[in-house]
């Protein structure tokens, strides 16, 4: 039983969720180095640039993790309710019509009544249903590689600001990068997705970009 519900949990490590974090924390970051006037900015403006950045990806990073950990709970929650909805059905078709109010409509037009039925011996075959969901430790280490992956996204984009003397070429070379990673972003979220890679590839940088208007534009 403990298998089938954490076969559930899409895995955090998945190219879209690794993908996702990063350009999350990437377009955080982007706001701050943003806000920097390279006409004014000194060296204290730029640590100060760099702590607050460095402190939103930490707090951002944070809540994802924990809000893994409430999604992950709440899947589990959800699929031992069907289990039991299935498994205490006065009869064959009121179990079979709980397990297809349950399936995605995605899921529902591709299963035939003959899989759904299958579905529902396997759930009657299994030994018994835990009475509660649970975390265990690949949770918390999937939850820590959401949090790793928001904040490392902090550090490319706001280096250059600490190697380069020149404010402005720190600001030009932290934009580049920022577009690259975009860039990256896309394109692997293009090729998982069966797409023309390079072409969500630029979609994203340039999707990338406006989002960081819109941040600064509405005080982010």
């Amino acid at each position: 039983m403990t298998n089938a519900a954490e076969a559930t949990r899409e895995p955090v490590l998945s190219p879209v969720d690794r993908i996702s974090e990063l350009l999350f924390g990437l377009l955080m970051a982007l706001s701050f180095v943003g806000a920097v006037s390279v006409a004014d900015a000194g060296r204290t403006e730029i640590r100060a640039m760099f702590i607050a950045a460095l402190g939103c990806n930490l707090a951002w990073g944070l809540v994802d993790a924990v809000m893994y950990l409430v999604r992950t709970v709440a899947d589990r929650g959800r699929l031992l309710a069907v289990y039991r909805s299935v498994r205490t059905a006065p009869d064959a078709q009121a179990g079979r019509a709980a397990l297809e109010r349950s399936l995605s409509p995605a899921v529902a037009v591709v299963v035939s009544p003959a899989e759904v039925e299958a579905i529902r011996g396997r759930i009657l075959a299994l030994p018994s249903v835990p009475p509660r969901p649970t975390l265990h430790g690949d949770d918390f280490r999937a939850a820590a590689s959401v949090f790793v992956f928001v904040v490392v996204a902090t550090f490319p984009v706001v280096l250059p600001f600490a190697l380069m003397q020149d404010v402005g070429t720190a600001k030009n070379v932290s934009r580049a990068i920022a577009l690259a990673m975009l860039f990256l972003g896309g394109l692997g979220l293009g090729r998982y997705a069966g797409y023309g890679s390079w072409k969500v590839g630029i979609l994203m940088a340039g999707l990338g970009t406006l989002l960081v208007g819109a941040i600064k534009v509405l005080g982010g």
